[in-house]
């Protein structure tokens, strides 16, 4: 039997942000810097900063989710696709690279500033499970369930609400980006899924 993508994604992220957690130089080397991204061409970047993490907290949190939610979204590109890994990844990085951008047009020229993290990527893949079942139960803080939908608009706004407050050094922008951009890709992918979710957004689940 193969090995998922999701697997390989998590492993891979775990195996490097680990080894980053001991070695500054390469921290730094692959986080995002938008001015050494800009002036300098290291558009590597905009990947590599994915698969490092602060701490083991936020490495947990975000391997966590994505192995949660990873083989079910798998699975829905397999029904909807002929592609589904391509867009898997697709789903993946590209909620990585569209999350990022507007921490590049905004920190363009301020060369001390670095962003790392998986967390629009995640989110992006989430957010693509709303889409595929939004009445699908979610364990909001693990615990209480909340169908799909109502979870995502919550998150959305709460969101929004802690990137305007601020002061927690959390990029709550690349939730949101990567979240719509999760949200809308299996629209793309399959032009049918527009029928399809307002279907299934009118048989409410409960």
């Amino acid at each position: 039997m193969s090995v998922s993508v999701t697997i390989i994604i998590v492993a891979v992220t775990v195996l490097v942000s680990v080894l980053c957690f001991n070695n500054a130089g390469l921290f730094y080397g692959l986080s995002l810097n938008p001015y050494a991204m800009t002036k300098k061409g290291q558009w590597h970047r905009l990947i590599t900063h994915g698969f490092v993490h602060g701490d083991f907290m936020h490495l947990f949190i975000n391997a966590f989710v994505l192995w949660s939610f990873g083989g079910y979204v798998e699975s829905f590109f397999s029904a909807i696709s002929h592609s589904p890994t391509a867009w898997f990844l697709v789903l993946y990085f590209g909620g990585m690279a569209v999350s990022s951008v507007p921490d590049i047009v905004r920190f363009r020229n301020t060369p001390q500033y670095n962003s790392i993290g998986a967390s629009g990527a995640v989110s992006a893949v989430l957010f693509a499970s709303v889409t595929a079942d939004p009445w699908g139960k979610i364990l909001l803080m693990g615990v209480i369930p909340m169908p799909s939908i109502v979870f995502a608009v919550c998150y959305l706004l709460y969101e929004n609400h802690l990137g305007k407050r601020g002061g927690d050094g959390i990029n709550h922008k690349a939730h949101i980006w990567g979240a719509i951009f999760g949200f809308l890709l299996p629209f793309v992918i399959n032009t049918d899924m527009t029928g399809v979710f307002v279907k299934l957004l009118s048989h409410p689940k409960f």
